[in-house]
């Protein structure tokens, strides 16, 4: 379901000076499917440019939040985790023994969450689901 989201082009688009580190990161955001913390995004960029500190991440993931570009999900495990803000929307499912995350749409929920907001006098703008769960054992 991932798409690449071109953060770059995003960055540019909201007039943020876009210097060598941050376009790395920025690519480093683009390219990720795993919605990495800032430990794994430190890793990466580093690999590509060593000069690239832990604490040139933080900043930098803070300003591309800050300027909507980024999403920061708490999934439970203590570290904040990213994503490229999603043109579509779509809800999480979260594996506990592993942290892998998986995303997922499904009309019948959206539409039943719409149902419940209005039942409660509401019309639903925003939402977000995290689902945590271990994988079902399989018999065979």
């Amino acid at each position: 379901m991932h798409q690449a989201i071109d953060i770059e082009a995003l960055c540019a688009e909201r007039g943020l000076r876009i210097t060598d580190q941050r376009r790395t990161i920025a690519r480093v955001l683009s390219e990720s499917d795993d919605h990495p913390d800032v430990e794994k995004l430190h890793e990466r960029a580093s690999a590509i440019d060593s000069r690239i500190s832990i604490a040139t991440v933080y900043r930098t993931v803070r300003l591309f939040e800050e300027a909507g570009i980024l999403d920061r999900h708490d999934f439970g495990d203590g570290r904040a985790r990213y994503e490229a803000t999603p043109e579509a929307h779509h809800d999480h499912l979260i594996d506990v023994e592993t942290g892998k995350v998986i995303e997922f749409v499904d009309p019948e929920l959206e539409q039943l969450q719409r149902q419940i907001a209005e039942k409660l006098g509401y019309r639903l703008v925003d939402h977000r689901m995290e689902l945590y769960g271990v994988r079902l054992e399989r018999e065979g």
